[in-house]
């Protein structure tokens, strides 16, 4: 049977390291829940800003086959529409 004195030396060489090792994984895993927090906050803003390109895309694509099933003259008369209006020689920018 071990004394008080070696049962105290037993807890101190058992008890301190698994302690400490208890500290220090809480520590860790809560840095690795925070990574994939981050992570998942990030890859949904990305997917966010696909869906909007997406979205964009999407109306772009509806507007040239709209075009591109028209009419001739009205075909024209759209992208004439779209055009920048022009300078002539005596017009000013405003």
């Amino acid at each position: 049977m071990i004394g008080p004195g070696e049962a105290i030396v037993a807890l101190i060489v058992i008890g301190l390291p698994v302690i400490a090792l208890t500290l220090i994984l809480g520590r860790w895993f809560k840095l690795k829940e925070r990574r994939v927090e981050l992570e998942a906050s990030q890859a949904a803003e990305r997917a966010a800003q696909y869906a909007a390109s997406n979205a964009e895309l999407e109306a772009r694509v509806r507007v040239l086959e709209k075009i591109v099933t028209d009419g001739g003259l009205e075909t024209a008369a759209q992208i004439e529409a779209l055009r920048a209006p022009r300078l002539g020689k005596g017009d000013k920018v405003q």
